[in-house]
């Protein structure tokens, strides 16, 4: 009786001085997203990252080749089967609160053989020997008196969340890498249209400058200058050409398919959204996956420190077995067989263990620390990203009325300077510099048109939109 009322006692002290490792995780009160985009925070409660992809990409043609992507990438696939890898612990995680079971029935047979004797050995292998059988069963169950088994489920939990963020980053990086592959191409081919047709103009400048050579009103420089510009601008075609290629081939290896052509639209096709703004930061905990992996990744750490708490505390076990078991001797089967059976509760309380369980326990209150730094500063990054990409949009956004008047500007210059050729015999030379500074204004102009998406693009990819 002594021995029972001391028992409860130790297990309702130890159970009152371990009531913390029941406890849920919390985002510690100190880590808050609160101003983290300096002074790029714009709008309201919802932003640029709360919007679908497909409200973002509009392109028909955009939408099916990211669908395609979604589908069959290997990356995806992967991370689809690392979650039902994940799904598959917690379950099992779950089944360690029941009870396990264990059917073991075996039978024997012995006895002494001579193998001379013929007919004894029918006799032994008839009535002779000893048989024996039995169907035994065990049952144990690991009582969850002090949180180990319920921290292991959370630890699951948030295994299974973990792979699912994961999956999330994959899609989020999916979309905005075909997106940005996509608009490399109709940049390319904007810049490859302007290639060629300034190749077919510089090619009768070259043909006109030859005549007026003839003619005795050009020199041979001016022939030579304007060749070396016309090839020139032939290299650059080729390396354009070449550049689509390695494109096209990069955007096939993501949408899981052989090099080919990718059809695509015109550039100029893209409308940048109207809503610009970031939101309020906190959207960011759940939207960004690696903002919302480092929250996991600290739960993961909280979780494993209770788990190394309860290893203080006494480990309780029930265990039952029973067997029934008969006998078949030479003189007949012995009815009714026995039922044999015990049961017993143990409980285990380390004492002394090297030190390795406190150890264990200060290296898990480490852990957690770090994980707490890991995120704090995941999401100052993620703020600092954020804010880059906002100056970067409205850097890129103010160029453009600039590379409109350039290019309005050489346009007027090469007119002016053709007039004066043809009405005053002006030298050609500044005509020739006029329609390559055009060239190279417009190839800018439209090397900003792209970066300006770009710049949309790693916007939204930043404030976590892109995952459904």
């Amino acid at each position: 009786m002594r021995t029972t009322k001391l028992f409860l006692t130790l297990i309702t002290a130890a159970t009152l001085s371990s009531c913390g490792i029941y406890k849920n995780y919390e985002r510690p009160a100190e880590i808050s997203a609160d101003g983290i985009y300096g002074d790029a925070q714009s709008g309201g409660e919802q932003g640029l990252g709360d919007i679908q992809w497909r409200q973002i990409f509009t392109d028909p043609t955009l939408q099916q080749l990211i669908e395609q992507a979604l589908a069959q990438n290997t990356s995806m696939r992967q991370a689809d089967l690392r979650i039902q890898e994940a799904q598959n612990n917690l379950k099992a995680a779950k089944l360690a609160f029941f009870p396990s079971l264990a059917f073991a029935p075996s039978g024997t047979i012995m006895g002494t053989v001579d193998p001379y004797n013929r007919e004894k050995y029918e006799n032994m292998m008839g009535n002779g020997a000893t048989k024996t059988y039995s169907f035994p069963i065990s049952l144990n169950w690991q009582i969850d008196a002090f949180g180990t088994l319920r921290n292991t489920k959370k630890g699951r939990e948030v295994a299974v969340e973990n792979m699912q963020s994961v999956r999330q980053a994959i899609q989020t990086a999916l979309v905005a890498n075909v997106a940005n592959l996509y608009y490399t191409l109709a940049m390319l081919d904007k810049q490859l249209a302007i290639a060629q047709e300034t190749t077919e103009k510089w090619k009768k400048t070259v043909d006109m400058t030859k005549l007026l050579m003839e003619a005795g009103q050009a020199n041979k420089a001016a022939v030579a200058s304007t060749e070396a510009n016309y090839w020139a601008i032939c290299t650059s075609t080729i390396e354009l050409q070449n550049n689509i290629r390695q494109v096209e081939n990069a955007l096939c290896s993501i949408l899981g398919q052989t090099p080919g052509h990718i059809s695509r639209n015109s550039i100029d096709t893209f409308q940048i959204p109207a809503n610009l703004t970031t939101g309020l930061p906190i959207g960011l905990l759940s939207r960004r996956p690696d903002v919302h992996q480092a929250e996991l990744a600290l739960a993961s750490a909280f979780y494993n420190k209770n788990i190394a708490k309860a290893a203080f505390y006494p480990n309780i076990t029930l265990s039952a077995n029973g067997q029934f078991a008969n006998s078949i001797s030479g003189a007949g089967i012995v009815n009714p067989g026995g039922f044999i059976f015990a049961a017993v509760a143990s409980l285990t309380q380390p004492i002394f263990q090297n030190g390795r369980i406190r150890a264990a326990y200060k290296n898990s209150q480490a852990e957690l620390d770090v994980a707490t730094i890991g995120f704090q500063q995941t999401l100052l990054d993620a703020g600092i990203e954020v804010n880059n990409a906002i100056a970067q949009l409205n850097s890129d956004n103010g160029k453009r009325q600039l590379l409109e008047n350039q290019v309005k500007s050489y346009t007027d210059a090469v007119d002016a300077n053709e007039k004066l050729y043809r009405q005053s015999n002006n030298n050609y030379l500044n005509v020739l510099t006029a329609q390559s500074g055009l060239l190279n204004a417009q190839m800018s102009q439209t090397t900003n048109t792209f970066n300006i998406i770009a710049d949309v693009i790693t916007l939204y990819q930043a404030l976590g939109g892109g995952a459904e």
